[in-house]
């Protein structure tokens, strides 16, 4: 089975030369990651691929994971950020999916200021420019799942990916999953998939987190299989590599075999345009 990661972060100290976005604090682990030791993780998981996010603090600095993406194309591709309340953003919309190693973009809404961008103009131009240049979008949009429906219902040719499950951040069990029904809602949509990211960290539960279950499987009925990616966000996880990677192909008896091989890689793969 191909295993690929939808979401990894590898990132660089925080240097005068190089300072992290003084917007955000990293909530992974303290030190950076490069992509020699993100390679060594994956081999110890028996992980075949992951697609590189750029983290918040890194702001929109694409080049090192796009380097490291280069130089390993069977194994690492990113999904790069973009500043889009910055002008002069638009101009690298045509030639994004260009770039090699580059396929698609990660964009966050989950602080006030940017939640705001939603709603005040600021993003307005990105949806058809995105669409235009199909450019897979994937977006962290906890709390604002209504206004991501009527993004993909103006934009029906934007593929559209909803980060860790549209789920709160911070909480836990029942709490972190009070939006799921806006997340379901948005199965309507052809061209919305939804990540299943960093599970883990939403349970107060030990391995295999079966207060989880119930809710993967309402997201699986919902969605299916090919609109579901797993994803590990591995520098923040409370579990293991290996538990995040068990609990979607050992633990779960309503996916069948094909059903975890769509999940856990391919139609990743197949949606963002990376074959296999």
């Amino acid at each position: 089975m191909l295993i690929a990661d939808g979401q990894v972060h590898i990132w660089k100290a925080n240097t005068p030369e190089r300072p992290w976005s003084p917007c955000f604090v990293p909530t992974h682990r303290a030190q950076p990651l490069s992509a020699d030791e993100l390679l060594a993780e994956m081999d110890g998981a028996g992980v075949q691929r992951a697609l590189l996010i750029v983290p918040p603090w890194e702001g929109a600095r694409n080049e090192f994971p796009l380097e490291a993406a280069r130089a390993h194309p069977q194994r690492l591709a990113l999904a790069g950020g973009l500043a889009i309340e910055c002008p002069e953003s638009k101009a690298l919309i045509a030639d994004w999916k260009k770039c090699p190693g580059m396929f698609g973009m990660r964009l966050t809404f989950h602080t006030p200021q940017r939640q705001a961008w939603l709603r005040d103009g600021t993003s307005d131009w990105l949806w058809p420019a995105a669409e235009s240049a199909g450019i897979p979008l994937m977006v962290l949009v906890p709390g604002s799942l209504a206004t991501i429906d009527g993004i993909a219902e103006r934009y029906p040719a934007l593929k559209l990916c909803v980060d860790h499950l549209g789920l709160k951040g911070g909480v836990k069990d029942q709490a972190a999953f009070t939006d799921l029904p806006a997340l379901l809602a948005l199965a309507k949509r052809p061209n919305i998939v939804v990540k299943a990211g960093a599970l883990p960290c939403y349970s107060s539960e030990a391995y295999p987190y079966r207060g989880l279950h119930t809710y993967i499987e309402r997201v699986f009925d919902a969605f299916g299989p090919n609109r579901i990616f797993w994803a590990s966000d591995l520098t923040r996880l409370t579990s293991t590599y290996r538990q995040s990677i068990a609990l979607f192909t050992e633990e779960l008896s309503f996916l069948s075999t094909e059903d975890k091989q769509l999940i856990m890689g391919r139609a990743m793969c197949e949606w963002l345009g990376w074959r296999m």
